[in-house]
């Protein structure tokens, strides 16, 4: 994995985007103190989405949605 300061993927944007591209992870790191602030993966190395539970409600409550219902989700968080 190659580490990037956020100046210096500032200023290479593209071609870094062209590493993760091909395959390549990159991290960027932020401050002083260059702390690690992102990784960027391709999207075959990123991990699985698991679908959302109902938390604490597990067990407790249900939903079903009505066929062909469609909502976004910042429609649904509000945002």
């Amino acid at each position: 994995m190659t580490t990037h300061t956020i100046g210096e993927f500032k200023a290479r944007f593209s071609d870094i985007l062209e590493e993760v591209r091909r395959g390549a992870v990159v991290g960027v790191r932020y401050g002083r103190g260059k702390k690690p602030v992102a990784v960027l993966v391709p999207p075959d190395k990123a991990p699985p989405v698991s679908p959302r539970k109902l938390g604490p409600l597990l067990g407790k409550a249900s939903f079903r949605l009505k066929r062909g219902y469609k909502m976004s989700a910042a429609e649904l968080l509000g945002s």
